[in-house]
């Protein structure tokens, strides 16, 4: 109906699923972080152990709408963070979809040379 103007849409198959892709220059040699976490993971976790305040919003709440956590990081995956507040004992799993920012009370351990290897 279209002519071959536009291919009509391929769906993946078990047998290109499985191919494996390298990326160019062997960038997972390079890095210490797999390709498949995110770039705000890979900082987290060069800054596990440091003191931080969370912002985190939740829109489809009126009594939590807007949190701050304060706490140490733990963890943190690709869609989660873990706090720990030494003081109270509270520990906290945050999804980084309700994540707007993060303010540290110290210099953020960063290594930009990994980062420029995704562009």
């Amino acid at each position: 109906m279209n002519g071959s103007f536009f291919s009509n849409p391929t769906f993946p198959t078990t047998q290109n699923m499985n191919q494996v892709v390298s990326p160019p220059g062997n960038i997972s040699s390079q890095t210490t972080f797999p390709l498949e976490q995110s770039l705000i993971e890979n900082i987290l976790r060069l800054n596990k152990g440091k003191r931080v305040r969370v912002f985190a919003s939740y829109p489809d709440s009126n009594e939590w709408r807007d949190k701050i956590y304060t706490g140490i990081i733990e963890q943190s995956g690709r869609d989660h963070l873990i706090l720990s507040d030494p003081s109270s004992g509270n520990w906290w799993l945050i999804r980084m979809l309700y994540v707007n920012y993060i303010e540290f009370d110290e210099s953020i351990n960063y290594n930009p040379d990994y980062s420029d290897t995704f562009d």
